[in-house]
């Protein structure tokens, strides 16, 4: 995937001098442990107990650090407190739990300010290295997938789950899922499938694989290298090799052939035709989905395609500003992570009911002091 692109953005720029941030803090005081190491910098996600989820707190910790670890340090490691997740996505309860009190202005900041995040991290000059040990969904996805160097272990758990909740994929889900090979990024970005271990690796979210005990000698060892010469050594040596098939294997020609379909529609045309159990769970999974979410998803991704990943970044802001407007976001985090009773009403219920123009009020453009992009 190609990695060089600009984000730029009038609160980008004035991350480094609009948020005071205290470095001495220590581990039970802060959600974000920074550490500098001679010439290299370690940042630590450090909510164990929520399982490192991002929230506005991290990102204006994280941002301004790496702004100015770019230009005076060697290499970033960023990796997760506890043993069970890097992160396990953004605090999207704390976001709608303001938007059904009227307050959308919480929402808006968080992904802005997220996105931002992101799109430093897919331009960064220096080597990024992602410690993706555990859960990584969601808005742990954007704080390691566009990094030059992602590391998996065999406790790693991948997934993109926004449809359950009548959200997207975002963080550049747009860019990169689109990316993988065939049409595993659809797949993946629609049914909200899990991928463990190796096959993280295997589908292109990792670009190495370590054993989790190996990680803090990885981690010391990557700290006493004196170029990328050496990292890339060092990273190939800690690699686990794992010679299993990945775990999609036996059905990626039906993904494929389903996946490749025009519309949402289509595609569950196309899994009614096949009639394997693969596929009959396959649309049960899909039925169970916000149907405006599967939509918007559909063309977000193929718009995706096409673009950069600050196009993409910028597309998908607009597309969380209109989410936070629409009802079943609200309503799918709900009944997730609110009232937790699992039975989301989706509005409209239906594929058919979801018109044309409700998937291009999603992609429209917002207010022009709300855009992500500085259009100076």
């Amino acid at each position: 995937m190609t990695k060089k692109v600009v984000l730029t953005s009038k609160l980008g720029k004035k991350f480094s001098t609009i948020f005071n941030i205290t470095r001495k803090m220590s581990s039970d005081q802060s959600d974000v442990i920074i550490q500098n190491v001679r010439d290299k910098g370690v940042i630590i996600l450090n909510r164990p107990k929520a399982l490192n989820a991002l929230n506005i707190s991290m990102v204006r910790k994280i941002y301004p650090v790496l702004k100015e670890w770019e230009d005076k340090k060697t290499l970033v490691i960023v990796k997760g407190a506890g043993e069970k997740a890097f992160c396990a996505g953004g605090d999207v309860k704390s976001v709608v739990e303001a938007a059904i009190k009227g307050d959308k202005s919480v929402g808006q900041t968080f992904f802005k300010e997220e996105y931002i995040t992101n799109g430093l991290i897919g331009a960064y000059k220096i080597p990024y290295i992602a410690f993706i040990d555990g859960i990584v969904m969601g808005g742990g996805v954007g704080l390691s997938v566009h990094g030059k160097y992602r590391i998996a272990t065999e406790r790693s758990l991948f997934a993109m789950p926004e449809m359950q909740i009548g959200l997207f994929p975002d963080v550049g889900g747009s860019y990169f899922l689109p990316r993988l090979s065939g049409r595993l990024g659809l797949y993946l970005a629609l049914t909200g499938h899990r991928l463990k271990g190796a096959d993280v690796l295997k589908a292109g979210i990792a670009t190495h694989l370590c054993e989790s005990n190996k990680l803090n000698e990885l981690e010391e060892a990557l700290l006493n290298c004196s170029n990328e010469q050496d990292i890339i050594t060092t990273l190939n040596n800690f690699s686990k090799p794992d010679n299993a098939d990945f775990s999609l294997t036996s059905v990626m020609e039906k993904i494929n052939q389903c996946f490749s379909a025009n519309s949402i529609e289509e595609i569950l045309v196309r899994l009614e035709k096949d009639g394997s159990i693969w596929a009959e769970n396959t649309i049960k999974l899909l039925s169970k989905m916000s149907p405006t979410s599967l939509k918007i998803t559909f063309k977000e991704l193929e718009l995706g395609q096409k673009l950069n990943l600050q196009d993409c970044l910028q597309m998908e802001y607009r597309l969380a500003y209109h989410c936070l407007e629409h009802k079943d976001f609200l309503e799918g985090v709900r009944a997730l992570l609110i009232d937790k009773d699992q039975n989301p009403k989706w509005d409209p219920p239906s594929l058919s009911e979801v018109t044309q123009d409700i998937i291009e009020k999603h992609f429209s453009d917002v207010p022009e002091e709300q855009e992500l992009k500085n259009k100076l």
